[in-house]
C-alpha cells in the first residue's frame, strides 16, 4: 500500500495482495477548513504519504506515531501497547511534506515552524472513527518533530471493569464519592493512564443515586448520566463550584489540579460537595505531600482528601496466540501467586516436536506476532485512614506515608499485577519487563 506497509515490504511481488483502504481524513477538530487549492503543491507531495503513514499506524493499533528528523532522514516510530516499534525511514523532503500536510489538515499554521503547535483531525479507518491529535515541536536544525496521538472513539477503555480495577477498588471509589464531601484523585506521570483512570473513577460513581456534573471538557468521551455544567467564562473555579452547590449537585468532575491556587480552591469547597480530579505526581504518597505544600495546612489535606489512586499499564497476552504452560511450584511460591495456580500463559515460543525438530510458532494476525494485544491497568491506592491522616498532620514525608500505607495493607502494583497473571490476562514476562523484574 505504500512506503510504510509491512506487507508491501514482505511481499512486493504478490500482485494479488489485497489493497488496504487508506484512512479518511474528515476535517480539523477546531473546525478550520484547510485551503487545499492554495496549497496544491503540498497536497500533491504530502497527502497520500500522510494517509499511508496514519493508515499503517492505525493498522498496527498504534496509540502514537512519531516522525523524528535525523539529519537528511526522518525516522518513523510507532508506539503500540506502550512499546516502541520502528516504522521505516523517510527522506527529509518526505518527512517535511507529511508534517506540513498533517498540520494543514489539523487547522494549524503551516508557515509557523519555530513554535510548538497542537491541533486535531477527525478520521475514519476500517469503519471506526478516530481523533488524531497532531503536535509539532521545533528542532534545533529548523525542522519539526511530528507526534500523532490516535484515539478510537468507540471501544476506548472507560469503565472500571474495562480498566481492570479490582472489586475492592471499585467499592472504595463508591465509598469515597458517596459522602457529599471530599476530594478523590487519580495521580501519576504523563502517559501512564492518569486521565483514563480519572474517567474510570467518574464512571465508578453511582450516577443513578447522585447528581453528577462535569466542569471539565469531556471531548468525545461519553459518560452516561453526567451533566455538563456550563460555567460562566468570567467566573473563578470557586464561583463555579459555589453555583453547583446551590443547584444541589452531589459530585463534580474537575480539570486537573496543577497549581496551588486550584488545590486551595478545591479544599476550600470539599466540605460542601464531592470532588473528583487528577494531578501529575510520582505516586500516591508524593501527591499527598505536594497537596500539603500547595495548600499550606496538612490538617486541611488530611481531612479533605478521601483517597488517591495511581495507575500503571500492563500489556495483555494475545487471546489468539497465547501459550499455556504448567509453572514450576517453586516459581509460583517465589513470585507470590496462589499455591493452587496450575496454568499460566505466555507469548508463543518455539517448541521441539517428537522428532527433535524445533518448530516456530505460527504467525498471529491479531497481534502482529508481538504476543500481546491491548493493555489493562494495575493500581495502588492510599485511603485516608485515621493513621494516614495523623501521619500527614504530623508532617510525614512521602516515605513515611508510603510505609504506613503498606503496613495497613495498601494494594501495591506488584500485588495487583499478580492478580492479572493468575487470571491469565498477562504473563510473568510482562511483569518482569514492567518491574525489572518482579520474579
Amino acid at each position: 500500500m505504500g512506503m510504510f506497509s509491512r506487507r508491501a515490504e514482505e511481499d512486493d511481488d504478490d500482485e494479488d495482495e489485497e489493497e488496504i483502504e487508506l484512512v479518511l481524513f474528515q476535517g480539523a477538530l477546531n473546525g478550520k477548513e484547510p485551503n487545499m487549492k492554495e496549497n496544491q503543491r503540498l497536497v500533491q507531495a504530502g497527502l497520500n504519504p500522510a494517509k499511508e503513514l496514519v493508515t499503517d499506524g492505525l493498522a498496527r493499533r498504534a496509540e502514537t506515531i512519531r516522525v523524528e528528523p535525523k539529519g537528511e532522514r526522518s525516522q518513523v516510530a510507532f508506539l503500540v501497547d506502550g512499546m516502541p516499534y520502528a516504522g521505516g525511514k523517510l527522506t527529509k523532503p518526505q518527512g517535511l511534506a507529511i508534517t506540513q500536510m498533517l498540520k494543514l489538515l489539523a487547522g494549524l499554521d503551516i508557515k509557523v515552524r519555530t513554535q510548538p503547535q497542537m491541533g486535531g483531525i477527525k478520521a475514519e479507518f476500517n469503519e471506526l472513527k478516530y481523533e488524531l491529535v497532531v503536535q509539532t515541536k521545533p528542532q534545533p536544525d529548523g525542522s519539526e518533530l511530528l507526534t500523532i496521538k490516535c484515539r478510537a472513539l468507540k471501544g476506548a477503555i472507560v469503565t472500571p471493569d474495562e480498566l481492570g480495577m479490582s472489586a475492592d477498588l471499585k467499592k472504595k471509589i463508591r465509598e469515597w464519592t458517596s459522602h457529599h464531601k471530599g476530594l478523590s484523585l487519580s495521580v501519576g506521570a504523563p502517559n501512564t493512564g492518569v486521565t483514563t483512570t480519572a474517567f474510570g473513577m467518574l464512571r465508578g460513581v453511582d450516577c443513578y443515586m447522585f447528581q453528577v456534573h462535569t466542569v471539565r471538557d469531556l471531548g468525545t468521551r461519553e459518560v452516561v448520566n453526567v451533566s455538563v455544567f456550563e460555567a460562566n467564562k468570567e467566573d473563578s473555579l470557586e464561583q463555579t463550584l459555589t453555583r453547583l452547590v446551590r443547584i444541589e449537585s452531589d459530585v463534580v468532575f474537575n480539570e486537573p489540579v496543577t497549581s496551588a491556587e486550584a488545590a486551595k480552591t478545591l479544599f476550600s469547597m470539599q466540605d460542601k460537595i464531592t470532588l473528583l480530579s487528577e494531578m501529575p505526581a510520582k505516586d500516591c504518597a508524593s501527591a499527598i505531600v505536594q497537596l500539603v505544600q500547595w495548600v499550606g495546612d496538612p490538617s486541611v489535606v488530611a481531612n479533605g482528601l478521601m483517597g488517591v489512586i495511581n495507575t500503571k499499564l500492563l500489556r495483555k497476552i494475545c487471546p489468539d496466540c497465547k501459550q499455556a504452560y504448567r509453572p514450576n511450584p517453586k516459581l509460583i511460591a517465589k513470585v507470590g501467586l496462589p499455591s493452587d495456580t496450575k496454568t499460566l500463559y505466555r507469548k508463543p515460543v518455539a517448541t521441539e516436536n517428537e522428532e527433535g525438530e524445533v518448530e516456530e510458532p505460527p504467525p498471529c494476525e491479531k497481534c502482529g506476532d508481538t504476543g500481546y494485544f491491548g493493555r489493562t491497568g494495575i493500581f495502588e491506592y492510599i485511603e485516608m485512614s485515621d493513621a494516614i491522616k495523623e501521619c500527614v498532620i504530623q508532617g510525614g514525608d512521602a516515605n513515611a506515608i508510603r510505609t504506613l500505607a503498606r503496613k495497613e495493607g495498601m494494594s501495591t502494583f506488584s500485588k495487583d499485577a499478580l492478580r492479572h497473571v493468575a487470571k491469565g490476562v498477562t504473563s510473568l514476562e510482562e511483569l518482569q519487563r514492567v518491574f525489572k523484574p518482579v520474579a
